[in-house]
């Protein structure tokens, strides 16, 4: 580890402590500031960067134990590491109860000085860069960062907002591909647990006999194969959140289970007999409609009133058509940055193609879509043939917008409903697009996209 820039400050009120110190410390590589009193080295730390404190606890005017106080509330990032005499240890133990790094008895070893610096920066670096992850993970799973200027996705980011601060369980339905486990992250890292670890587990891609072992864990014994315990996946969330994604293909059995788990708080390993706190917020998701599955007897109704606290539905990407061109900007620029390419844009051709097609796969299919695009695209515009054939046109006996299909009469209605609709807003405004947008609850880049596939013109 380089330390060319670490700076320690001594703090002592013996000067030869001091000097001792900063002189072993510099033999090592390290920059060593001093002082000689708790209230010195608070005016030291206002005024300079230090990056570690060895600090004595019985020294005059301000001891090291009222000095750390406001070290720990004010530079909780700073590790301080404590000497004392032998007769001081008890006061030593105390400061590493309230956070010290560490305490050191004199007469000191140098060796010993050198080596609880070195491993408290190294156990400080570490904590940075975590900090660092969580920020970064923060930042992509934020509100902001999932696309959707529809009503439909205003609701759904409105709802998001309200129940990550709370530790209510929450229901996300909604069709395979609109991005259930993107709400969920979005909301476990807007919540008070985003310190903790958020833990998925996909209910229909484990085997229905091992999936009570996955979620509970087991003890050694506990079935053919179980050669030691095994902690599951309620206690690898502990003081986190666990995402259940495909609840409703979870067996009676084990439904009947997960329903004590959240009535109780608390469950036992498989084959074990000790009961263990359930201190996790559950999140669990379906694309299917578990109110049909309840009255088809596959769902508990129970279990489902206790999962869903919140109800938060995810629309299909064919009831949100407005938010495609977002959403393919959005993919293009991440496209870009994955492969290295430089497509700019997308053309008006390609871009009806994907207007027009009804997206069964929704979001995930569109991210594939584009992302495919950009791959085998030759210039800096995607073009209708850069999309994969079965984009193009739609699909059988489906209209998209442009392109007329069966029921062709109905669809051409909606659009002059719609382009009549724009017309008027946009003359309200005095063509104002930015208004217009906002007006209609659409994004720009919809509404230019729109004003062109009907032909608008201001009057």
């Amino acid at each position: 580890m380089g330390t060319d820039k670490k700076r320690v400050l001594v703090v002592d009120d013996e000067a030869h402590v001091r000097i001792l110190l900063c002189e072993v410390l510099k033999m090592e590589g390290f920059a060593c500031v001093d002082a000689v009193n708790g209230k010195d080295a608070l005016a030291r730390m206002e005024s300079e960067s230090v990056d570690l404190v060895l600090m004595d606890i019985r020294m005059p005017e301000m001891d090291g134990m009222e000095a750390f106080r406001v070290m720990r509330d004010s530079w909780p990032e700073v590790p301080v590491i404590m000497t004392t005499a032998f007769a001081g240890v008890d006061t030593a133990v105390e400061a590493m109860k309230l956070g010290a790094y560490n305490y050191i008895s004199k007469p000191f070893n140098n060796e010993e000085i050198i080596l609880n610096v070195r491993r408290a920066l190294e156990i400080q670096s570490l904590t940075r860069e975590v900090e660092d992850l969580r920020r970064v993970v923060r930042t992509r799973y934020s509100i902001n960062n999932i696309i959707g200027t529809s009503t439909g996705m205003q609701e759904v980011f409105k709802n998001i907002g309200r129940v990550a601060p709370t530790n209510s369980t929450v229901l996300i339905q909604g069709e395979s591909g609109t991005g259930k486990e993107l709400v969920a992250r979005a909301i476990h890292y807007n919540s008070r647990r985003s310190q903790g670890p958020l833990v998925n587990l996909n209910c229909a891609a484990i085997p229905e006999g091992l999936l009570e072992s996955e979620l509970f864990g087991h003890e050694k014994g506990a079935f053919t194969g179980a050669v030691g315990p095994h902690p599951g996946k309620f206690e690898l969330a502990a003081g986190g959140t666990i995402f259940l994604d495909e609840i409703s293909e979870m067996s009676p059995n084990l439904q009947a289970k997960l329903l004590r788990v959240l009535q109780d708080r608390t469950f036992q390993r498989v084959g074990g007999t000790r009961t263990l706190d359930a201190d996790v917020r559950v999140i669990a998701a379906s694309n299917k409609d578990l109110a049909e599955a309840i009255r088809q007897g596959s769902f508990r109704e129970d279990l489902y009133y206790r999962l869903n606290v919140v109800l938060l539905d995810i629309p299909p990407l064919r009831d949100r058509r407005e938010d495609i061109p977002l959403l393919v900007d959005h993919f293009i620029a991440r496209s870009n940055k994955e492969t290295g390419k430089q497509v700019q844009q997308i053309s008006h051709g390609a871009l009806d193609q994907l207007m027009a097609y009804p997206w069964p796969g929704n979001v995930r299919e569109l991210e594939n879509a584009v992302e495919r695009a950009v791959v085998m695209g030759q210039g800096g515009v995607i073009m209708a043939e850069d999309l994969p054939v079965s984009l193009r046109g739609g699909a059988p006996g489906t209209a998209g917008p442009g392109l007329p299909g069966q029921g062709s009469s109905l669809k051409e209605k909606m659009d002059a409903v719609e382009a009549d609709i724009l017309q008027r807003a946009l003359d309200d405004t005095g063509w104002n697009r930015v208004k217009t947008a906002d007006m209609l609850k659409m994004s720009r880049k919809a509404l230019i996209y729109k004003i062109d596939k009907y032909g608008l013109t201001q009057h």
